[in-house]
């Protein structure tokens, strides 16, 4: 398969009581269709209705974690001559799965497959009973190849009385009335309980040796898969089709634009080098993704999957030490919830609305000798989790460890976020700022002139005094989502910042998951005045992304690339960046191949009937210059903290945001819950 002319459509071959074939994917009707409302009292198997009785029977989701917003279409059950006249596919696909149950009802399958197989063309016919398919093999035509469907190897196979499993180690004996097997995946990668990949069989190799094609199967974009592919259905395709001791022959998909991605685009190039094209890939954590964030490990993932720039946020500890973690609270990344250090709690409403153990409750030697890092979980209540053999590897760094770390990498730059500053200023005596700066000068950096240093903050008088000192890249991190920006505010930027940081939904609006309709201006509406725009926060996870992206993390990043013209993405997962980048699909200008085209934004929005749509929500704010306009950072006034109970007494006060209103923490407070609500669930 290179192209979509290359996807042939699978049809789950079942018959009505009259002998008409209908495509449906299970036995019984009830799963994925309104059986139950138009026959409340009648059965749920075709063979119990004629194909007129199905007329009004129509298609709806059957699987629950996927949205139920095209129910409404009442998409009808085609019957296999439907399908062809109907969606014109490039190729055919039957599987015949239950024809042991059909015969039960004097339904003849093998009847039905003969006669169809004279009026259409059929391409391949698939089946896990060997019977079925010995009887047809001599009737069928040259052009259909006849595949044995392999079940689960514990299950028995009716016409031999043999598992699959047993079946499997007799190809010789498969090659006597078939061209090819159909296995499920983890027949060639098998997958422990825990979800981590083992070694490959030789499956693949033993078909090819006995002159058969083999193709995988269960593969969905939107479905726990081993934890080894980081969450990136690309990754697990190429491990099917380009692993390089062997490739399947095809694989059989819920979501056929990404195997075409991966074998069109992405299959059999470099494995070295990172790509020439857009974006600037830049790390949210390090590789945090895979590793505890900010943690050694998770930076050496990074560099080794091939990032421009790894980031630092700054947070200063109680001996004004200033280290990398993700997050002001400890909570959020360490295991301080578990440590004797837990009793060091102090509720500061103004950082955050739930108490917390903070940054700088604690000294680095604290940190360093009684913590340990925690992968983030941000999808838990979704069930997903992130990579859990790594779930408290690694180191944390201070700064300076982390710019002596990147400095000898092959990275074009770093990135060090800094916030809080004005309350760590007034408040604990801290200036964030010249300890960035110091440690900064201290490296080499004010010096250095191969990797750039970008300082990034939410905060305009924050960057306003790094410009006063320093000559580095100024980000500015736009810290709520908006739906334009009135010129003089991206004036106001201009006058302190390089570049600007965006969510996502400030790029292409979402409701309730599905895009409302094409690109903003503000990605335009930035470049216009020379400001580079930077987007957050990619990561793979499936519920991560629109609808619209076929859960397809290439897929979204191509979009956001291609048609809003990015320049750079902050991610958890920088090696699905790296590859994007790579693909051999880029830059083809009309030779560009559908599948790697970017989706239409609002395209599903408009297939959803009306009472289907999702309520209308109200547009996004206009970014104004009050909203970017602060008052200077307060000054520096040293203190000599007071203990109580051996912790550190803090004081509380506004933490100010740009239109000087006190900073909302409900984001803080919900990270929070999620984090003690995993505690609890260990």
């Amino acid at each position: 398969m290179t192209s979509l002319s290359d996807v042939i459509l699978w049809c789950d071959v079942q018959l009505t009581k009259d002998g008409a074939g209908i495509c449906f994917p299970t036995l019984s009707l009830d799963n994925s269709s309104n059986i139950a409302s138009v026959f409340p009292n009648g059965s749920v198997y075709s063979v119990d209705y004629t194909l007129n009785d199905l007329s009004n029977v129509y298609l709806t989701q059957g699987i629950y974690s996927r949205t139920n917003k095209f129910d409404g279409n009442m998409f009808n059950i085609l019957t296999v001559e439907d399908l062809v006249s109907q969606i014109r596919p490039p190729g055919l696909w039957l599987n015949i799965q239950n024809d042991a149950f059909f015969r039960q009802h004097n339904l003849r399958m093998r009847s039905f497959v003969l006669s169809v197989s004279k009026r259409v063309i059929v391409n391949y016919i698939s089946s896990p009973e060997v019977g079925f398919l010995k009887s047809i093999a001599s009737r069928i035509g040259t052009k259909t190849k006849l595949v044995f469907h392999f079940l689960g190897k514990v299950d028995i196979e009716p016409s031999t009385n043999q598992t699959y499993g047993s079946l499997l180690s007799n190809l010789t004996f498969i090659k006597t009335f078939a061209s090819g097997i159909l296995v499920p995946k983890t027949y060639i990668w098998p997958v422990d309980s825990n979800l981590y990949l083992q070694s490959p069989t030789s499956v693949v190799s033993d078909a090819h040796n006995e002159g058969l094609e083999i193709f995988a199967s269960d593969f969905a974009n939107d479905a726990v898969f081993s934890y080894n592919y980081s969450y990136d259905p690309i990754a697990e395709y190429l491990s099917f089709i380009d692993y390089g001791n062997f490739s399947v022959d095809g694989v059989l998909s819920d979501f056929p634009i990404t195997p075409s991605e991966a074998i069109g685009c992405l299959s059999h190039i470099s494995k070295n080098g990172t790509g020439q094209v857009p974006p600037v890939v830049i790390t949210h954590n390090g590789a945090s993704g895979v590793y505890p964030g900010c943690t050694d490990v998770a930076y050496q993932q990074a560099v080794e999957d091939g990032a421009d720039v790894i980031d630092c946020s700054v947070q200063m500890t109680s001996d004004g030490i200033p280290i990398c973690l993700g997050s002001i609270n400890l909570i959020e990344g360490t295991t301080v919830a578990q440590s004797q250090y837990s009793t060091r709690s102090t509720h500061i409403p103004e950082i955050q609305t739930s108490p917390g153990v903070f940054a700088f409750n604690l000294t680095w030697k604290e940190i360093q000798e009684g913590l340990s890092p925690t992968i983030s979980n941000p999808f838990l209540e979704f069930r997903l989790f992130r990579y859990p053999a790594h779930k408290n590897v690694g180191k944390l760094f201070k700064l300076d460890e982390f710019l002596t770390f990147a400095k000898n990498k092959p990275l074009s730059g770093v990135l060090i976020s800094v916030e809080n500053a004005a309350y760590l200023a007034e408040y604990l005596g801290l200036s964030v700022i010249d300890a960035v700066i110091d440690s900064l000068d201290k490296s080499g950096y004010n010096n250095h002139t191969i990797q750039k240093v970008m300082i990034q903050s939410t905060n305009s008088s924050v960057l306003k005094v790094f410009k006063e000192k320093t000559s580095y890249e100024l980000v500015y991190q736009v810290d709520e989502t908006i739906g334009d920006a009135l010129n003089s505010s991206i004036e106001d930027i201009k006058g302190f910042a390089n570049s600007v940081l965006i969510n996502k939904k400030t790029v292409f609006p979402d409701n309730q998951a599905f895009l409302t309709g094409g690109v903003t201006d503000v990605v335009e509406k930035l470049h216009s005045h020379k400001i580079s725009v930077y987007v957050h926060l990619f990561t793979n996870e499936f519920v991560s992304q629109a609808w619209d992206f076929f859960s397809d993390p290439m897929v979204e990043l191509n979009t956001f690339v291609s048609s809003a013209k990015i320049d750079g993405v902050i991610t958890d997962f920088p090696g699905t960046a790296i590859s994007y980048r790579k693909n051999k699909c880029l830059n083809m200008g009309n030779k560009t191949p559908s599948y790697m085209l970017p989706v239409s934004p609002g395209g599903l929005m408009q297939v959803i009937t009306a009472d289907y749509l999702p309520p209308a929500e109200a547009p996004n704010p206009v970014l104004t210059d009050a909203d970017v306009i602060e008052p200077p950072l307060p000054s520096v006034v040293p203190k000599t903290p007071s203990t109580v109970g051996g912790q550190a007494a803090t004081p509380t006060a506004a933490i100010r945001t740009s239109n000087g209103q006190p900073r909302s923490a409900s984001g803080f407070f919900r990270s929070f819950f999620v984090v003690v609500l995993a505690f609890l669930l260990i």
